[in-house]
């Protein structure tokens, strides 16, 4: 391997999880997350000898990740959903209260547009205004203004009965 090759794989591995993070918010299925991620992955590899350092690596990451599953999403919805065939059911759900809030949130997440998504997912990984802003492309105060109209949102969502 060559320093340009040791040098991607070391920035992978580094953020691997943030990578994960982003693919996972976008779907659930085990496969289409694993087939995002490699998207992200090829993206990553074709733009890293562009990188030029003017942002943190990880603020780069975020958007490139971000890029490539609202990328996939709106492919998906040009060209229509695909059916799984798979029937099992999942063993391992929970069924505490706790997890069906954060099961109902993530449903209400899911519900939402794609760069609401996005911000939503930044938020929930701790990233400040600032870094939400420079991976998204808008300004701080229209971070903040966005996601005080998406915990709105939220909220009325909460407020009226699930479908």
């Amino acid at each position: 391997m060559d320093n340009k090759e040791l040098e991607f794989e070391k920035v992978v591995r580094k953020h691997k999880s943030t990578i994960y993070t982003v693919c996972y918010m976008f779907s659930k299925d085990t496969d289409e997350v694993n087939d995002l991620f490699q998207d992200t992955l090829v993206n990553l590899w074709k733009g890293f000898d562009n990188f030029r350092g003017e942002a943190k690596v990880e603020t780069w990451i975020w958007r490139v990740a971000l890029n490539t599953c609202i990328s996939e999403e709106r492919k998906k919805k040009r060209h229509g959903e695909k059916v799984s065939l798979d029937m099992a059911s999942d063993l391992f759900t929970n069924d505490d209260h706790e997890s069906r809030q954060i099961q109902q949130l993530y449903s209400r997440i899911n519900r939402l547009d794609l760069m609401e998504r996005a911000l939503v997912l930044l938020w929930l990984d701790n990233l400040s205004y600032e870094e939400i802003a420079a991976i998204i492309g808008i300004s701080v105060k229209n971070v903040s203004v966005k996601l005080l109209r998406i915990k709105q949102k939220l909220i009325q969502m909460s407020e009226t009965k699930e479908i």
